[in-house]
């Protein structure tokens, strides 16, 4: 592809976790009206329960998510009194619909010393019903890893292990704050394996300052010398007007649209020569991996941690800043963690906004989804599911592929797919469904 058609398509928009996106959330919502979607939630719908662990003892300069570097333990053991407060006050309001998945976020969740491991592990247990077969994932910095931490998070019940890479190259690591050795990771990885985790995920990054295709080869090299059974290949997103830390990033020295598209092809093609089947986007699954499975049966989800094979109907979002989604819409909790606390400790819900669905968004979410995991949507089962959405959003089918120069989408009148040539601009091709964007004043990372 040429330059000017990757510069023209790599307009920042979302990556579509979640439709409508976060910035769109509103004070509107608050804890009231979460008891009340609480309470209206089928006996029997089961749950996905995100936990939010908010620190980390250094700060990543590349990262955008809600964390702050402590330096002391005290204050995470103070928060963690919160969290075990919310998790009693959300599990009462829930009864026993079971939990069939648990993703701990963060920040970093392996800062947790082995004994609040087990405490974390005993107050989630007392306040929700777990499946039999529930799947928990964790988010490991390997650098904060020992070996009462691996026994105390294989005691937890962790069947998968996701490791964030970045890039292994060490010029690329200081320059963004993150020096984490090879060594380090696949003796964290083999910790995780010898006690029985039958599943670890790698996160490497493209588009980082000095990241060349060279140490980026290297970096893929070396991640499926580990043989993941998942690898996660995200494109940096640069947004220092949100995350002020990432000022610290000389923008010089970022790679342009064209040189992140290559980059993101070459690891692309890498990681598939090894055997792994593309997912959506930016994933890459072993073709034995549930993900790769999802993707082939159609059962693929995006959520807020990216593609999942999550399908539970209720996510439960707890801790500072978290999000949960339920059929009649999206919940945030409060961020700042003082504030958290302070509600939470209080039994009370720490909700400060969110966003009430009406059925024109579900048709959109529904749409958008399908398009980010399965590059495509029927007219048919998008009549079926929204009958009373579905002519609008067909005539902007309809709309996009006459008006598709690029050759990015097909349009048959009822089998609407992104091309081959228009996958790695899908999140381009997603907003054009988005009612949100033209009316939009927040900023977003770009496309490629």
């Amino acid at each position: 592809m040429d330059r000017d058609l990757i510069e023209r398509h790599s307009a920042p928009v979302p990556r579509y976790t979640s439709y409508p996106t976060a910035p769109h959330f509103h004070a509107g919502v608050d804890a009231q009206t979460y008891a009340t979607w609480l309470s209206e939630s089928p006996a029997d719908a089961s749950l996905s329960l995100y936990l939010h662990i908010p620190f980390c003892d250094r700060l990543c300069w590349f990262c955008a998510c809600h964390t702050k570097q402590v330096l002391r333990y005290d204050p995470i053991s103070a928060y963690l009194e919160a969290l075990h407060a919310e998790i009693a006050t959300v599990g009462a309001l829930l009864g026993g619909r079971k939990v069939k998945a648990v993703h701990l976020g963060g920040g970093s969740p392996t800062m947790l010393r082995a004994d609040d491991v087990d405490r974390l592990a005993a107050a989630l247990r007392q306040g929700f019903a777990f499946a039999g077969d529930c799947e928990i994932s964790l988010e490991v910095d390997p650098n904060d890893i020992s070996e009462d931490k691996l026994d105390a998070w294989a005691r937890f019940g962790v069947t998968r292990a996701s490791f964030g890479v970045q890039d292994f190259d060490e010029t690329v690591q200081r320059v963004i704050n993150r020096l984490q050795s090879f060594v380090d990771t696949a003796e964290a990885v083999a910790g995780f394996r010898a006690r029985g985790v039958g599943s670890v995920n790698l996160d490497v990054l493209y588009g980082l300052t000095h990241q060349t295709i060279e140490t980026l080869a290297a970096t893929v090299e070396q991640v499926i010398s580990l043989r993941p059974d998942r690898v996660a290949l995200f494109g940096y997103a640069h947004v220092p007007w949100m995350k002020k830390h990432q000022r610290l990033i000389d923008e010089t020295q970022l790679p342009d649209g064209y040189a992140r598209f290559a980059q993101a092809r070459l690891g692309a093609s890498m990681l598939e020569e090894a055997g792994y089947v593309a997912v959506g986007l930016d994933h890459f699954a072993l073709p034995e991996d549930s993900m790769a499975q999802a993707l082939a049966d159609g059962s693929l989800h995006r959520n807020f941690q990216g593609y999942t094979t999550d399908g539970a109907e209720m996510l439960i979002g707890l801790g500072a800043s978290s999000i949960g989604r339920l059929p009649q819409g999206y919940v945030q909790n409060v961020a700042a963690t003082a504030e958290y606390s302070r509600v939470a400790l209080a039994g009370k819900l720490s909700v400060a906004r969110g966003y009430a669905l009406d059925d024109s968004d579900r048709a959109a979410a529904w749409l958008i989804e399908q398009i980010m995991c399965g590059f495509g949507f029927s007219a048919a089962e998008l009549r079926r599911r929204f009958p009373g959405q579905a002519s609008h959003l067909l005539a902007q089918a309809t709309g996009i592929a006459q008006n598709d120069l690029d050759r990015f989408v097909g349009w048959d009148g009822d089998d609407f797919r992104v091309t081959q040539r228009g996958r790695p601009f899908v999140r381009a091709v997603a907003s054009r469904f988005d009612a949100f964007l033209k009316r939009d004043d927040q900023r977003h990372s770009i496309a490629v």
